[in-house]
């Protein structure tokens, strides 16, 4: 894609649009699952494995949360759009497992990794003040935003690989974290609005997106094949994946710092980083009737209808 991302500055917003639930079917099998997926980087791939197994827990906690504080909205269109969140995050949440599955079969320690991801959730997050939680979800969904952005940027890594199902579901999933990005926020600041409060909720999602899955991802390729740890190349995947993730340059996260700290701002908006442009050329190449890529598994789409207060 060739189209330049504008941005704007200050608390602007356009005006709202629908945000469709999207009922997918992608079949996974796990035989024909790409382990190098991501660039063909095994560390680097593992790191989006990990994030696919936290990724469950996490739009989980999302889900619950909007539902809790969609019901102290007055605004039925805000409801409205809580609504959409909730059935996108459903979905994510349902075909993430999918794959998760999928991955169990070729030997990653999933179940491991959902016991633990089960531990922090049910034992830490879950446990938080339901205004932290609030501020938490915003936090996610900001890195989501983030990451969306930079993946629709760099449409050429989900080429890479021949593993179509995975590319479904990654390009599917980047849509629509970045079509409803800006609704976690909206509610947080419509019920609450606390700027230190927002920021608690941006250090725990900060050191989880970028602490605690990095370090599962990095275990994943040890855990798989121990003995490759003796293997020069093995290394020399590992330090050229953290390159790809965290390096110098135009990396997922070492070239998307400015954005991830934008949030800063007292005055932040999701959509002051506006990404209309992709979401349109993105809509055409993935739902388009005759040749979108996610045509074949697309199920049903609807958008949910207002309701008064």
């Amino acid at each position: 894609m060739t189209t330049s991302m504008k941005q704007t500055t200050g608390n602007r917003k356009p005006a709202a649009t629908a945000v469709p639930i999207r009922h997918l079917d992608l079949k996974f099998d796990s035989e024909q699952i790409d382990s190098n997926f991501y660039r063909h980087s095994e560390f680097g791939s593992a790191y989006f494995h990990a994030l696919s197994i936290f990724l469950t827990f996490g739009e989980d906690l999302v889900i619950d949360t909007a539902r809790y504080h969609r019901d102290l909205l007055t605004d039925p269109e805000l409801k409205r759009r809580v609504t959409s969140l909730i059935g996108q995050e459903a979905i994510h949440s349902k075909l993430h497992n999918a794959l998760n599955d999928s991955l169990a079969h070729n030997r990653y320690p999933v179940n491991l990794y959902r016991f633990l991801a089960d531990q922090v959730f049910e034992y830490g997050f879950k446990r938080l003040p339901n205004s932290m939680q609030l501020s938490l979800m915003a936090g996610i969904e900001h890195f989501t935003a983030v990451l969306s952005e930079y993946m629709m940027k760099h449409e050429e890594i989900f080429y890479m690989s021949d593993d179509e199902k995975q590319r479904a579901l990654w390009m599917w999933h980047m849509l629509e974290e970045s079509e409803h990005k800006d609704i976690a926020y909206d509610v947080y600041q419509e019920l609450s609005g606390s700027y230190p409060n927002r920021m608690a909720g941006f250090g725990l999602a900060f050191f989880t997106i970028l602490f605690l899955v990095p370090l599962g991802g990095a275990m994943i390729p040890v855990l798989r094949k121990p003995r490759n740890i003796f293997k020069r190349s093995f290394w020399k995947d590992a330090a050229r994946s953290a390159g790809l993730l965290f390096g110098r340059g135009d990396s997922v996260y070492g070239g998307t710092m400015d954005h991830i700290l934008d949030y800063l701002r007292r005055d932040f908006h999701p959509n002051d980083h506006d990404t209309t442009e992709y979401l349109e050329y993105y809509k055409e190449k993935l739902l388009h009737p005759e040749t979108g890529l996610l045509t074949p598994y697309l199920v049903r789409e609807f958008v949910p209808q207002a309701k008064a207060s």
